[in-house]
């Protein structure tokens, strides 16, 4: 391969190029575009190495080779298994799995429940193109990316907007006090993710090229260490990672993303997975709305609940919960509008090789009133639940 310019140049190891090639070979040329180009370094190579191998790749590795079970026609009295991304979060994916509800809910169905543990949500859409998971949860970027990349991506549900939960760390002792201030400095975060998104639009809002910054791409656990040991001047990041590194007086926030983030999460899955699991999905979104209410209602049990999953103290896990709004979204025109939007920041920066059709990843509307919570759709027409 002829040797890209400079200010194109990611830093990956040769091992790592090698599982990535052992998977789909249309989903890895395309991809490997998406993981090696960047117009938001500034030519200089960080000093900071990008190991992003984890158990997450050897998960999808694995997978890759074979048809998943969930994707098997169950015989008589056989499960079938839906494969769910684990939440190390605030959230109510976190509570789903901690309280055992989704296991007896899948009972009568016959399906097992297995959580799976990401880095970020460009690693669960990668495992999710490799048939390593059925169900992820990821911000906006992750999903163009994938489509991008071509893969048959299907948004099935999405969250409300939250920006607070994310945001810009320096260090405690920095003399950095706006954005302005870490022109020319090194920013780490997981590429194509929420915190990718938010940096670039974090320097656009104070009239700065991307050029100005340099990108270090690292997974959230890297990125950390990069961090504490000041090999890097900034890092968006997302909680818990955020309090864990003010608890620890390592870190500082600069800015959060709640007047830049103008998107959402979403949940995914392939089109295959979803065309032979509907009343799985469905049945997921049912408990998953369930959950969602009971952490809005009850700060204290699921700060108790979660505290070894965040590594958070309860009493500041509860005062955490104040930045989270809850609940699942109905998909509507405007949410379709906003991905098309995510697609063309992200074409305009040329991170992603084509700007691809974002509506063929969604499902039409009598499809989402069937898989989407009746409390839900209501929001779309502005009734209470």
């Amino acid at each position: 391969m002829k040797e890209l310019p400079p200010m194109f140049k990611v830093f990956t190891r040769p091992d790592q190029v090698q599982k990535i090639k052992r998977r789909s070979l249309l989903f890895s040329a395309a991809y490997g575009f998406v993981l090696s180009t960047t117009l938001l370094g500034c030519g200089s190579n960080p000093t900071v190495s990008t190991s992003t191998e984890s158990k997450d790749f050897k998960t999808a590795s694995k997978s890759s080779d074979s048809k998943t079970e969930a994707s098997k026609p169950a015989a008589s009295g056989e499960k079938k298994v839906i494969r769910i991304v684990r939440s190390k979060q605030l959230t109510a994916l976190a509570v789903l799995e901690k309280q055992g509800t989704l296991e007896k809910a899948f009972q009568p169905l016959g399906y097992e429940v297995k959580w799976a543990e990401f880095a970020a949500g460009p690693q669960q859409l990668e495992a999710l193109n490799a048939n390593g998971l059925d169900i992820a949860s990821t911000a906006e970027s992750p999903p163009i990316f994938s489509q991008a990349a071509g893969s048959p991506l299907v948004y099935l549900g999405a969250t409300a907007t939250n920006g607070k939960p994310v945001a810009l760390l320096v260090a405690k002792d920095s003399s950095i006090k706006s954005v302005q201030d870490l022109k020319g400095k090194k920013i780490a975060f997981q590429k194509a993710s929420i915190g990718h998104y938010l940096a670039v639009k974090a320097f656009e809002k104070e009239g700065l090229s991307t050029s100005d910054f340099e990108s270090v791409f690292l997974p959230p656990a890297d990125a950390s260490a990069a961090f504490s040991q000041g090999k890097v001047d900034g890092w968006f990041i997302w909680d818990p990672f955020i309090t864990r590194t003010e608890l620890s007086g390592v870190g500082r926030v600069l800015i959060d993303g709640e007047k830049l983030r103008d998107t959402r999460n979403f949940y995914t899955t392939t089109r295959k997975y979803y065309e032979g699991n509907k009343d799985a999905i469905k049945l997921f979104f049912e408990e998953l709305e369930k959950a969602d209410a009971f952490v809005k209602a009850n700060p204290k049990e699921v700060a108790a609940l979660l505290t070894d999953v965040t590594k958070v103290e309860a009493p500041i896990l509860e005062k955490m919960h104040a930045k989270y709004e809850y609940g699942l979204r109905p998909i509507t025109e405007d949410i379709i509008k906003e991905q098309e939007r995510v697609a063309e920041f992200w074409f305009k920066y040329k991170l992603i090789p084509n700007k691809p059709d974002v509506r063929a990843g969604f499902l039409k509307p009598e499809e989402y009133e069937y898989i989407t919570p009746k409390g839900v759709l209501a929001l779309a027409k502005g009734t209470k639940p």
